[in-house]
């Protein structure tokens, strides 16, 4: 289970699902990782590794870099306090594999995005 408001996910990006599936195999043999496929365009590394690789290039949400995703119980009340503290949001509430996320910038510019289970 993850830890409320703690970093739980480290999400590098792929071009596609063809690039997704030839990271997955770097990150398998280099350093022995397994995964969990979520369809196509999505994995997430399943040796107790904090890792994913995100293949959706064209979806809006779509990174160039590493993104550094944190988990929160409350996704709403972590938005307001995202925005109450400085921060900008980037992209909106939005579903994703395993449940819903925002992305927001710090005041330094970084990007980063928070999440929490699906509603029930």
């Amino acid at each position: 289970m993850p830890t409320h408001n703690q970093i739980d996910l480290i999400e590098f990006p792929a071009a596609d699902g063809a690039a997704l599936a030839a990271a997955r195999t770097f990150y398998e043999d280099a350093f022995g990782w397994s995964f969990t496929g979520y369809g196509e365009y999505y994995d997430t590394a399943d040796s107790g590794v904090v890792a994913g690789i995100n293949g959706v290039a064209g979806d809006e949400h779509h990174q160039k870099m590493p993104l550094t995703v944190i988990y929160v119980t409350d996704l709403e009340a972590a938005r307001a306090a995202v925005e109450a503290s400085g921060g900008a949001i980037v992209h909106e509430i939005y579903g994703f594999p395993g449940g819903r996320r925002f992305h927001f910038a710090d005041p330094a510019g970084n990007e980063l995005a928070v999440w929490s289970e699906a509603a029930p």
